[in-house]
C-alpha cells in the first residue's frame, strides 16, 4: 500500500496535469507519467496513468463532443487496434531510462521533419497512420501526446476542435493501454491499489472541469504557442532524466 505521502503526491499531480491537459490538450499527461515514473515500478505506473489518463481525456471529449472530427477518429482506432493486436504477441515493457528517453524524444519528433513531410490529419490515411505510430509509443513510453501533437498542428481545425479529437483519440489509447498492462502483460496484475485508481479517475475529472472557462478564453494562437513551448520544455527535462539514469 502506498504511503500517504506518495498518495498525497499524486493526488495533487493527477489534479494539475489534468488541468492542464484540459487547456492544451496535451502535456499534463507527459508530466503525470513523468511524476509516476518517480514513484512507482513502470507497470504500475502505466496502469494508473492510463486510468488517470482515461478519466481525464475522456471527461475532455464529452465537454467538447459537438466539436469531435469523427472521421480522424475512427482512422485513429483502426490503426490502434492493430497496433495492440501486434504488441499482445510480442509483449514489450520497457525499463524507467528507456521510458524517459522516449518520453523526451518524442515532442523533438515532429520539429525535425521538414515542413512538407510533417504528418497532418487533414490527409487522406493520416489518421490511420497516425493510430499506429502514438499508440506504439503509448505503449512503449506511457503516452503519445506530444508526438499526437505533430500530426494536429498542421490541421485546419479550431482548437475545440483539436482538443475534442485528441481527447477522444487519447481516451481509447488508453482503454488500449489499460488493456495490455493489465491484462496480457501478467506482471501488471494487482500492482496498484483499486480505491487510489477511483481516486484519480475523480481527481483527473476535477481538473478537467475546472480548465474549460481557461480553454474558453484563449486564441487558437496562444493555444498552439503555449503547447509547442510547455512540450519541448518537459521533453528536454525528460532526455536529460533518461541520460542521468543510463549512466
Amino acid at each position: 500500500m502506498p504511503s500517504l505521502l506518495v498518495v498525497a503526491a499524486i493526488s495533487i499531480s493527477v489534479v494539475t496535469t489534468s488541468f492542464i491537459s484540459g487547456i492544451l490538450g496535451m502535456a499534463g499527461g507527459m508530466i503525470l507519467m513523468g511524476i509516476l515514473l518517480a514513484l512507482m515500478p513502470v507497470p504500475a505506473a502505466m496502469m494508473l496513468h492510463g486510468v488517470a489518463q482515461l478519466a481525464s481525456n475522456g471527461w475532455r471529449a464529452w465537454l467538447w463532443r459537438r466539436d469531435v472530427n469523427w472521421r480522424v477518429f475512427r482512422g485513429f482506432a483502426f490503426g490502434a487496434v492493430g497496433v495492440l493486436a501486434i504488441f499482445g504477441l510480442v509483449q514489450i515493457a520497457v525499463s524507467k531510462p528507456v521510458a524517459y528517453l522516449l518520453l523526451g524524444t518524442t515532442p523533438f519528433i515532429g520539429s525535425l521533419l521538414p515542413n512538407d513531410l510533417k504528418p497532418n490529419v487533414d490527409r487522406a490515411w493520416q489518421p490511420l497512420i497516425c493510430g499506429i505510430t502514438c499508440i506504439s509509443i503509448q505503449l512503449l513510453a506511457g503516452i503519445s501526446g506530444p508526438l499526437l501533437d505533430v500530426f494536429f498542428i498542421q490541421s485546419q481545425m479550431d482548437r475545440r476542435g483539436v482538443v475534442a479529437t485528441k481527447a477522444i483519440g487519447q481516451a481509447f489509447g488508453h482503454i488500449l493501454k489499460i488493456f495490455y498492462f493489465g491484462v496480457l502483460l501478467s506482471t501488471a496484475q494487482d500492482v496498484i491499489e483499486w480505491w487510489l485508481a477511483g481516486a484519480c479517475v475523480a481527481l483527473a475529472m476535477l481538473g478537467t472541469t475546472l480548465s474549460r472557462r481557461v480553454l474558453e478564453t484563449m486564441t487558437d494562437a496562444n493555444f498552439r504557442s503555449w503547447t509547442r513551448r510547455t512540450v519541448m520544455a518537459i521533453g528536454t527535462c525528460y532526455l536529460i532524466t533518461g541520460l542521468w539514469l543510463l549512466c
